[in-house]
């Protein structure tokens, strides 16, 4: 009897883009898709590629979307463009649950904490008060009909620190791990030494084919990474694979049914020379432009050569014209002085020279800083712009943050920038860090907008495409969806001198010491009187007094 056509599929490709200042930025990308239903009663008991930890948790906590990312290092979007899968600093995590739970907070906390194990990241430290619910933001990536956002659940840890530890059990999601394929690069010395670095995981449902009559459930595992040209690259602009991860690529994942290596080869203003070469070339539209790949298949034997080993080489032929600006950009920062109030700015950047769009801005702000919501303004090449849609919530001490969703029309090439006030409240002095006067983070703006596109855009998500060009989905032909993250701020707030309690303490200690000890002392210490020994006259007239049989003295 033959064997059942396996319902699930294994793909992993590497996308290499050399940038302008001389870096390189590596984009890995593995996906998994199933053929299976979480959501039905019965729970799956057979995993063949699919990782059995998160086929668990998504079915007992009725999950319909997933993403998670751990992130260090900040991108920066005008001398590296825009990324393929954006992500903040630190970890971030957003849930879309089932219509059917009753419980969405306590389903959260319990999901934190389980995938805080898994990834053995600090994910138990979510709560109440780093967790909004969006209204507009973080619409659902997948097949989804639900769209009441009491099931979303969105929150960030800024000040999470990303190392080995996450970076292991990452892997061990790879159907080959880290002993095949694409995942042998990774490597952690060289990853971690780099400017860059991102690793993600998303769970989603998505279409088998174009009319939707068959769904599967998509894990898609991201990777990005940016080598410095100094650090990394002894300062000079050539590159290869072993340079970058000090090892090379010998054979594709034998459970992978693609593997593929994209370089991209066409930079504006600068040429390169790349072998070895590659005769299979590949365009795809990715952000809005047209690009070309040289595309390296890993499950064709003549691509290793006789040497079985693949070790890529890129070298700057010329490097001339400037980077194109990126359409979006944002930056944030803190304004003010002292400890008591300050201002925060959130700057856009819309470089089209003759379109305008607009953008969803999402702010999460702590309770510890207080916001003057009615100071809030908007400015556009020195004029009020006013926003077409906010919502806010406030926050409440100990309790919430605050939730502030704006949408805003940036005319083009302008600088739109957001201001508003808020004061520092006094903390309870067992709510400080443990190094408080390092600063307090606040989460990362989150920018959504449908930025026109250069070419057209292709809208069926069902085609045979590059991973790297089919994650966020595309409904129109003359735009493409971009998520962008700003810098966290690190805010001071009011700290008190820690010192004087540790002074207080021993004072007081001491003083108890050694008035309490004295006093107890004498009170429970026993007198006997005790006579003072005679001297040696008296000694030697008592020894004589006892010869005459006469009392002592």
């Amino acid at each position: 009897m033959a064997d059942p056509e396996p319902k699930d599929d294994f793909q992993e490709e590497l996308v290499i883009r050399p940038l302008h200042s001389g870096d390189i930025y590596a984009s890995f990308q593995f996906r998994t898709l199933w053929e299976t239903d979480f959501t039905r009663g019965d729970k799956e008991s057979h995993y063949r590629l699919f990782p059995k930890s998160l086929g668990q948790v998504i079915s007992k906590f009725s999950v319909r979307e997933l993403h998670i990312s751990f992130t260090q290092g900040h991108w920066r979007t005008m001398q590296w463009g825009q990324p393929f899968l954006p992500s903040p600093p630190g970890a971030e995590l957003w849930v879309w649950f089932q219509d059917s739970v009753t419980d969405v907070d306590g389903m959260w906390k319990e999901l934190s904490n389980v995938l805080s194990g898994i990834f053995c990241a600090s994910l138990n430290f979510i709560d109440s008060t780093n967790t909004v619910q969006p209204s507009a933001s973080f619409k659902p990536l997948g097949i989804s009909n639900v769209t009441d956002h009491r099931f979303l659940r969105y929150a960030t840890l800024p000040r999470e620190i990303v190392c080995t530890e996450n970076l292991t059990p990452w892997k061990k999601l790879l159907p080959c791990g880290s002993k095949a394929g694409l995942a042998v690069l990774l490597k952690s010395e060289k990853l971690f030494h780099s400017s860059f670095h991102s690793q993600a995981v998303h769970i989603r449902p998505v279409c088998q084919d174009w009319q939707c009559k068959t769904t599967s459930w998509e894990l898609r595992q991201a990777l990005n990474v940016v080598f410095d040209l100094h650090t990394s690259g002894q300062g000079k602009r050539e590159w290869t694979l072993f340079k970058m991860f000090s090892r090379t690529v010998t054979e594709a994942c034998p459970l992978a049914s693609s593997s593929k290596i994209y370089y991209d080869v066409i930079l504006q203003g600068e040429q390169f020379e790349l072998s070895p070469a590659s005769h299979l070339l590949s365009q795809a539209v990715v952000l809005g432009d047209r690009r070309t790949f040289s595309v390296y298949d890993l499950t064709q034997q003549v691509t290793f050569g006789t040497v079985r080993s693949l070790n890529l080489l890129i070298r700057w032929k010329s490097s001339e014209g400037d980077m194109l600006r990126p359409l979006l950009h944002a930056e944030r920062y803190v304004a003010g002085y002292g400890l008591q109030t300050g201002e925060i700015h959130t700057v856009m950047y819309n470089n089209h020279p003759y379109r305008s769009f607009p953008v969803l801005l999402l702010d999460s702000v702590p309770w510890y800083l207080r916001l003057y919501i009615h100071t809030l303004t908007v400015t556009s090449k020195g004029k009020d712009n006013k926003p077409s849609y906010i919502h806010y919530q406030p926050s409440k001490d100990r309790v919430r943050p605050h939730l502030l969703e704006m949408l805003v029309q940036l005319p083009p090439n302008s600088v739109t920038e957001v201001k508003v006030q808020f004061e520092r409240a006094l903390l309870k002095w067992t709510e400080y860090t443990p190094d408080p006067n390092h600063g307090f983070y606040v989460g990362s703006s989150v920018i959504s907008s449908l930025v026109p596109s250069i070419v057209a855009m292709d809208t069926n998500s069902t085609l045979d495409r590059p991973l790297f060009s089919s994650f966020f989905p595309c409904k129109e032909e003359s735009s493409y969806f971009v998520r962008i993250y700003t810098e966290p701020l690190l805010v001071n707030l009011p700290t008190p001198d820690f010192s004087m309690p540790y002074n207080v303490i021993c004072l007081t200690c001491t003083v108890v010491a050694v008035g309490y000890g004295s006093l107890y002392n004498l009170l429970t210490r026993s007198f006997q009187i005790e006579e003072p020994s005679p001297g040696l006259a008296k000694r030697i007239a008592n020894i004589i007094r006892k010869m005459r049989g006469v009392p002592p003295l």
